[in-house]
Parts: structure tokens; C-alpha cells; sequence
């Protein structure tokens, strides 16, 4: 019988990021989050994510959160 539910998460999200917005970007970003879909934490760190590896990588940085394939 398939499990209900969120699936476990193999490195679970334990740490917590305050960020105040204007109601306007609140309303954006749930908008947004709607059309992808998704709930808005998720679109928001997806988008991060995103944001981050690009800032990343033109810096010549390493990328924490993203596993070599070896």
C-alpha cells in the first residue's frame, strides 16, 4: 500500500529564514507560487536556489547545497 503523505526528505529542512516583505511582493510571490503550482515556501526556495547557483558560479564559488554526481 502506497504511503500518504509528504515523502521524507533524505536531508531534512531544520533551519528557519525570516524575510519581511511588503504585502505587495507577499501577494506576487503567493501568485506566483500558485501558477507554478506549488506551495510559496517552495517557490520561494526554489527560486533562491536558483539565484544562489548562478551568484555562485560567476564568482567561482563553491555550491554547498548541491551534491557532486560521481
Amino acid at each position: 500500500m502506497k504511503a500518504i503523505g509528504r515523502p521524507k526528505s533524505k536531508k531534512p529542512k531544520n533551519e528557519l529564514f525570516n524575510l519581511r516583505l511588503t504585502g505587495e511582493e507577499k501577494q506576487a510571490f503567493s501568485t506566483c507560487a500558485t501558477l507554478s503550482g506549488i506551495p510559496m515556501a517552495a517557490w520561494v526556495r526554489e527560486r533562491l536556489r536558483k539565484a544562489a547557483i548562478r551568484d555562485l558560479e560567476e564568482a567561482g564559488q563553491k555550491i554547498p547545497f548541491l551534491r557532486i554526481l560521481e
